[in-house]
């Protein structure tokens, strides 16, 4: 999985390409976790995303629960596949996707 880290004041974009998996996933734990100190407003591109799994899902449950303390958190462009996942475990109703 590549990460694409874009910074801008207390804004934070991170653009995801390829595969989050068991074994991409811890990566983008460790960058978050390195980040989003002072960071009101976190948006997640997944436009070149192609895969999520459990692992996936864990870390982006971690970085809304730390962005519900200090600002919000934003998924874009989320294809299909991945809606799809997010429908079927109830994360459409815990995280903003648009």
């Amino acid at each position: 999985m590549k990460i694409t880290k874009t910074a801008n004041g207390n804004k934070l974009s991170l653009a995801l390409a390829g595969r989050m998996d068991t074994n991409t996933a811890p990566e983008l734990e460790t960058v978050l976790k390195s980040s989003l100190e002072g960071v009101s407003e976190l948006i997640i591109d997944m436009k070149e995303l192609d895969y999520l799994s459990s692992a996936g899902l864990r870390v982006l449950l971690g970085a809304q629960k730390t962005m519900n303390k200090q600002g919000s958190m934003k998924v874009t462009n989320v294809n299909e596949t991945i809606m799809e996942i997010f429908d079927v475990t109830g994360f459409i109703d815990i995280l903003t996707i648009e």
